[in-house]
């Protein structure tokens, strides 16, 4: 197999991408042949690998215990209380959740479970009429819903336009963005800008242009990282991240909308360097949510079962690709 040995600039990056190549993880698989090797989509390999996402590894995983009606609660809702909670509660192993993981992940709503999950969002947490839906919801939450529907294939429903308009009045003066009203932005709440970078550039408007922008120099202008109080669990690595932020969020983000050449990355960069290990992965720190040392405001985690993708103190394909991605968009951009 041709593995594209001109585009990966050292020996240890090749043998990494070797790792990441390994038929095992599909996911990790397409994303290192399309970000890091600059395979087209129309490549019959990257076809082939990405047909086998849900089949195989961490999607199948998620998706062999989905309910036959898309969901993973133990039943629809009975009530307008269980109507609110229906989807989203108990994070973070219910429906929202694991969505949410899905589309990271490659798959659109071509696949039959990812249908029915898009259905059961539109129908309970996208329809005017239900008691607990997305739309003016906190941005953390419509942002997450606009990112996740884009991801499946719903980019120009009237629906999913109408979450990212939402995410255009909700900016705040500063160009950042917050889960509490009247509040300023907060590194805390990057959805709004990965939400935008999931929409392809063509489908953007000036307006989200223009927010984009503001955003971006939001984050920029406090090295991604530096907000009030040092804040350990930002510079440990996660994944899931639900809505918990970290630099390697940061870094992915920006540089995917096309910030990789800001002077002001560095010090997320050096940080994220030195993290790398050395057989060149990076490891899972943790899973959220994060109780380690540093923390403060968390869902009690006696109440909360993490969603564990990868093993936590464990080299981690998802990351090591996310970085590597993150460093291969800086040097492209330099």
């Amino acid at each position: 197999m041709n593995e594209d040995r001109e585009s990966v600039r050292s020996p240890e990056d090749a043998k990494v991408i070797r790792w990441l190549l390994e038929q095992n993880q599909p996911a990790a698989r397409y994303y290192a042949l399309v970000d890091l090797l600059g395979r087209k989509d129309d490549d019959p390999e990257v076809r082939s690998t990405r047909s086998r996402i849900a089949r195989v590894g961490w999607a199948n995983d998620q998706l062999r215990t989905q309910g036959p009606k898309g969901f993973w609660e133990a039943h629809e809702p009975k009530n307008v209380g269980e109507w609110v909670n229906f989807l989203y509660f108990p994070p973070f192993r219910s429906t929202n959740w694991r969505a949410l993981v899905l589309s990271d992940l490659g798959l659109s709503a071509t696949d039959p479970g990812i249908k029915r999950i898009a259905e059961l969002i539109f129908e309970y947490k996208l329809r005017r009429g239900s008691p607990f839906n997305f739309f003016y919801e906190e941005a953390c939450i419509s942002a997450n819903t606009a990112r996740m529907m884009t991801r499946f294939g719903y980019a120009d429903d009237i629906r999913v336009r109408k979450l990212y308009d939402w995410l255009l009045e909700d900016q705040r003066e500063d160009g950042g963005w917050n889960c509490s009203q009247g509040s300023p932005g907060t590194l805390d709440v990057w959805e709004p800008l990965a939400a935008f970078a999931a929409l392809p550039k063509a489908k953007r408007s000036p307006k989200m242009e223009q927010a984009i922008s503001r955003g971006a120099e939001f984050f920029l202008e406090r090295n991604l990282f530096e907000e009030g109080r040092p804040y350990p669990p930002w510079l440990r690595l996660h994944y899931p991240n639900h809505y918990f932020y970290d630099i390697l969020v940061g870094l992915d983000v920006l540089t995917q909308l096309g910030f990789g050449d800001d002077r002001r990355l560095r010090p997320a960069l050096k940080i994220l360097v030195e993290k790398r290990r050395g057989d060149g992965t990076w490891l899972m720190d943790r899973s959220h949510p994060d109780t380690g040392p540093g923390t403060s405001i968390h869902p009690d985690p006696k109440k909360i079962k993490p969603l564990v993708i990868e093993e936590p103190g464990q080299p981690s394909k998802w990351l090591t690709l996310k970085a590597l991605r993150v460093l291969k968009r800086v040097a492209d951009a330099g």
